[in-house]
This record gives structure tokens, sequence and C-alpha cells, in this order.
């Protein structure tokens, strides 16, 4: 197990844990949580050993193995499935081992060592570097490209499947979530549920969270404090804990109060002298709880639009997708990746836009916002249009080398020229008091935002889009970087906003929150989906399986590199056997319990059919009187055994459901 013992732990001049204590123990799945700016990534560099306890004492067993997300960019011309495979840190040292006894006259440890190679993996290394790469999004056909082709967020889910690939007893993930799309995480969730080891991860995503631990660690003014559960008890057993300390504060308040009360009244006087030197004493002895202080809560509001066309927008027979390249042969078509888009965008809707990677999401929206052209199709505008468009990555928006103040007197300036003003004062002091709205006051007017983090800057976004008064809001992936109170800000705001929204996100809390309606980019159409996000998370499992096995089938049939495929395909098959497995094992009991169920239902129909046909035929009233009363308590019975049927189908449900 891990023990963490009155640690202290400073950055600089900086204390970030004092005191702290915790234990974790193996096998458990610990998600860590705090403001930002608590020490959860120092804590993180305290268990991997980039730092050390300024006091106490921390201890992690050296016999463990870990696995953790390198944070570089990763640049190499070696392949996606060797990058991969190169994290698997015991099979390169059985490797490395094998190298160095071949170059020796060393039968024996030439054997031990090719036995070593066999045990760590060698064999089917291939295949499991590429069932993680698959599982994270990547095509069959991408398996054997360069690193260095990828752009930079997908280079950053090799990193996290080489971190998956390493076998490790304790697995550190710092915001796994934030290069992933929505199928994608429902895989990666997936998985997880499956590790066997110790796992600790930091994450802004609720249901992820919810999803995959089931300890809570809270970093709260330099302490740490374990919660057991996930993510959403930790925040009902912290609301009580809050609740009960404040009221603790109060009381203790007023206690005080009354001691001093004393203590200033009877000092003086010869007779009390004695009593009141008791109470200084006890005043002195009595431990002070901590008033609550509870985190400065994020809140914003979008104002209410200049006017709402209806409908926002229409398109018909549109396709989207991206121009030739400027250096193609003249005559290159453009690259169509949806196309005959018939709908209509009606004020007040709230569209998220669901599809699985690669299927064309950001490409519509950014058609939407007027940053791609219509390839072909007609789109028509409402009068009075306005959008306010988050992009996917905040830099396509801002300027690394400007600062918060002068990205909003660029954007005055140029909707003042485009006469798309709606109101807002432009005046440098009000554009000022407008940032320190969205937390950007002082010093940070004037900090450059190449500077800022992640969440930063998007919060300098969210602050543009929101003083533009937009009637028609695109945003995609607008949580990457955001915080939980930020999201549960964004969410709330949303939630008032008169206008028209159309979101894309992974985030399924703000999702669920937010839309009320969905629509599917999927084989390079749109179509409405009828069916919640539950719904969705299991078309994204069976659509995956489905494009996996067409993938390999297709490769078979052409003979195209049939050994990289097979084994992909094998790994998948093996998948899925363990999966159906363990879901069989949980659902055992259940499935015994309603068989005996059934049996008893069936008898008891059996038995309420016969007293129905006793009943139908003339009795004496004795008999009349005992059999209505056993027909009402085989009734009786029966009511009970459905509602006991009716929960083991959903607990049944409920496990194929968390599994899938």
């Amino acid at each position: 197990m891990i023990t963490i013992k009155n640690v202290t732990l400073r950055r600089s001049a900086k204390v970030l844990l004092e005191g702290a204590t915790v234990t974790l123990n193996p096998g458990e799945k610990v998600g860590l949580v705090g403001r930002n700016g608590a020490g959860k990534s120092s804590l993180f560099a305290l268990l991997n050993g980039n730092l050390q306890e300024d006091s106490g004492e921390f201890y992690i067993p050296t016999q463990w193995r870990m696995g953790q997300v390198a944070q570089d960019m990763p640049e190499t011309e070696q392949s996606a499935t060797e990058f991969v495979i190169e994290g698997d840190t015991v099979l390169n040292d059985a490797r490395a081992e094998v190298a160095a006894a071949e170059t020796t006259d060393d039968g024996e440890r030439l054997g031990n060592a090719y036995m070593a190679l066999y045990d760590a993996g060698e064999h089917d290394a291939q295949s499991r570097a590429q069932a993680l790469i698959l599982g994270l999004g990547f095509k069959t056909t991408e398996l054997d490209n360069p690193v260095n082709s990828f752009s930079g967020g997908w280079r950053m889910r090799l990193q996290l499947a080489r971190a998956l690939m390493c076998p490790s007893d304790l697995l550190l993930l710092d915001e796994p979530t934030n290069h992933l799309d929505l199928d994608a995480l429902v895989w990666l969730e997936a998985w997880l549920k499956r590790y066997e080891g110790t796992m600790v991860v930091i994450s802004h995503d609720r249901e992820f969270l919810d999803a995959v631990t089931n300890v809570t660690l809270h970093i709260d003014a330099g302490k740490l404090v374990r919660y057991g559960g996930n993510y959403s008890k930790f925040e009902d057993m912290r609301a009580e804990q809050m609740e009960l300390q404040q009221n603790a504060f109060s009381k203790q308040q007023d206690k005080i109060a009354h001691l001093q009360k004393f203590i200033a009244r009877f000092k003086a006087k010869a007779s009390k002298a004695k009593q009141a030197q008791s109470r200084v004493k006890a005043l002195d002895r009595m431990e002070k709880i901590a008033p609550l202080l509870a985190d400065a809560d994020f809140s914003f509001e979008f104002k209410e639009p200049a006017n709402l066309p209806n409908p926002m927008l229409s398109m018909q027979g549109v396709s989207v997708g991206y121009p030739a390249p400027a250096d193609a042969p003249a005559g290159t078509p453009p690259t169509v990746i949806v196309q005959n888009v018939s709908r209509s965008v009606l004020a007040g809707q709230r569209i998220g836009i669901l599809g699985a990677n690669g299927q064309g999401k950001s490409t519509l929206v950014k058609t939407i916002a007027r940053d791609l052209q219509a390839i072909g199709g007609e789109v028509t505008e409402g009068k009075g249009l306005n959008i306010g468009y988050f992009a996917q990555q905040e830099l396509d928006v801002l300027h690394p080398a400007d600062n918060p103040l002068d990205h909003m007197i660029a954007l005055a300036k140029k909707l003042t020229i485009d006469g798309k003003l709606a109101g807002q004062a432009t005046r440098e002091q009000d554009l000022r008091s407008f940032l320190g709205q969205f937390n950007f006051g002082g010093d940070m007017v004037k900090q450059a935002v190449g500077s800022m983090s992640g969440g930063e800057k998007a919060r300098l976004v969210l602050c543009m889009l929101v003083w533009q008064r937009p009637n028609l809001l695109l945003m995609d992936e607008p949580t990457n970087h955001l915080d939980l109170a930020t999201r549960e800000a964004l969410s709330m705001a949303l939630n008032e906003f008169e206008g028209t929204v159309m979101l894309v996100s992974h985030d399924r809390a703000l999702l669920r929150a937010v839309c009320d309606e969905f629509w599917m980019v999927s084989r390079g159409g749109v179509e409405p989906f009828d069916g919640d996000l539950d719904d969705y998370q299991r078309y994204l499992l069976d659509e995956g399986k489905r494009l996996r096995a067409e993938a390999v089938a297709a490769a078979n049939a052409a003979a195209l590199k049939p050994a990289v495929v097979a084994p992909v395909a094998e790994v998948v098959r093996k998948e899925d056997a363990q999966l159906r497995k363990e879901i069989n094992e949980k659902k055992r009991p259940l499935k015994k319990e309603m068989d005996g169920v059934e049996k008893s239902m069936a008898a008891l129909e059996s038995e309420k059919n016969a007293l129905h046909d006793k009943l139908a035929t003339p009795l004496p009233p004795a008999d009349i009187a005992e059999a209505g009363k056993r027909l009402k308590a085989v009734e009786d019975e029966l009511a009970e055994l459905e509602v006991r049927w009716l929960e083991l189908t959903e607990a049944m449900d409920a496990i194929e459901s968390a599994m899938a």
C-alpha cells in the first residue's frame, strides 16, 4: 500500500501540503480532486519520485511498477505500433537481455533470456499495442504511420496508449480525457474498469470519475482528505461535512461569545474572579473550529441576444469537407466528409452533435461557423444571425503574443467595423471590467496569452464569446482544460442562454445538462439520434466493434498485411470473450435467483387459476371464504415476486451497461 504520513510538500516558498496523512490500498481506483493550484500535480510528482517530501514519511512498495503518461510531445519517425510497444518496459528489458546473451557463448543465459522474453509477451506485443491504438480512435491504416505524421492531439493519444501498454502496479493518469472524443473516452473507461492495479487519476470530467473511481482524495487547504466513493458520492459527503462544520463553528462562536461576556463582566469582581479565571482557561484550551471557507464560485451569464431569427439557419443538400491543398495538381477535387445535409436550426434549440471520431462533427461546425466554405448545397442564414464560435483548439482564435486586453480591444474594433455591435460598451475601462468578471483582474489583463494555462485560455475565449452577445452558440469541445467549477458555471450559463446552442463535447455531464435533442454525424450524413446518451454509449461500443471487424475483413480479403491485422482481430475477440465472461460471472447469482422467482411465479399462477376455477363452482360458505382468503394471499405474493423479477432484470441490465 501507499502511505503518506504527516507529509509537508513545498514548491519554492509555497506550501502545498502540510501534515497530510492518507493510505491508499492495493487495487483502489482513486480520483484526485481539488481546485487549480491546490497541489494535485505536485502530489503526482511525489508519487512518481520526481519530488521529495520536505518532512514526514512517504512510502510506496519498492517492487511496484509504475505507468504514467509522458507529457512531452513525441518526436520520432517510429511507427505508431513500435512507439507504443516500447512503452512495455518489461518487454524492453527482456529484449535487451536477449541481445546481450546472444553476444556470449552462455547457452543457459540465452535460454533463460528467451524464456523471459516469451513471459514478457513478445509473441503478442504487436497485437496488444494495436488493440490499444485502435481503441483510442486510430484507423487500421494508420498503425504503421510515423508518429511525426500525426497532429499534437493524436500524438498525446499515442502517449496514453504507451502508458497503458506498460505493465504496472500503479497507474498515474493526469487529465487522460483531454484529447479524446467520446468514442475513445467510452473505450478508455471500459479498459480502466478492467485494470487490476492501483490507479490515481486527475480529471475534471465528472462522469469519467464516477465511472472509473471508487475512492476520492480531496486536496483542501493543504490537507489530504479521503472519501470512500466516486466523485458524486464525494460531493454528497463533502456537502454534509461542510454543513456540519458550519453548524459546529456557529455553536462554538456562541459559546466563545458567552464565555467572553462572562469574563468581561466579572473579571474585576473579587467574588467572581475565580470563576472568571476558569473560563479564561477554558477558552484557551478550546480547540478552535475553523470557519467554512468555501472555494470562490465562478459564474457568468450570456446577455440576452439582440434578436432571435427563426429559423437561425437552413441547410439544403449541403456537403462539407476541405478544399484541395494549394499545392495539389489542378483539377484535384475537394475532400467531402459529410454530404447531403438538409436540416434547419431553430431559435431556442439545444442540439448535441454526436458521432464517432473522424466522422465530421468539427467539420460541420466549422462550416456553420463560416470558417469553411460549404462544398455543395445551400446554407441560408436568418436575418440578424450572430454566431459565437468556441473552437476546439483555443489557439485557433487567440494570439500567443497578445494579452487579454489586446484581444478585447481588437474584438471591439472588428465588431465596430463590421457593424455588429449590440449595445456593448467599448471603452478600455469597460473592457477591463468585463475581463474582471472572468477572473482576469490586476496584472492578468496584461499577461501574454502564450504564458497562460489551458484553463485560462479557455476562460478568455468564453469571455470574448459572451461579450459578442451571440444568438447562435457553436461550441466544439469547450470543456478541454476547464476545471469542474468552470464546467458547472458553463453548464448553468448555457441553460439560461435564450438563444440556440449547438454543442460538440465528450463531457457527458454537460451534454445531459444542456441538450434536449441530438444529431448523429455518421457514415457521411447527419440524422436525428433517437435516444439518450446511455443509448449512444452502447451504440459507440457496438460501432467500434463493427468498424474493427470490417477493417480486419477488408484487409484480409485484399491480402494487405494480414500478419499485422489478424493478431488485432484475435486480441479484440479475446477481449470480447473476457468481457462476456466477467458479465456472466456477475450476473450468475442474479440469474439463479431469477430462475427461482420464475418457478415460484409459475406455481402461483397455476394455483391462482385453480382457485378461480374452484370459486366458479358451487361451494359451502366456509370453503368460499377459505378459497378467497388463499386467492388474496396468492395474488399478494405474485405481486411481490413480479416486483423482485423487475428489480433483478434492471440489475442485470445495469451490469451489461456498466461493463459494455
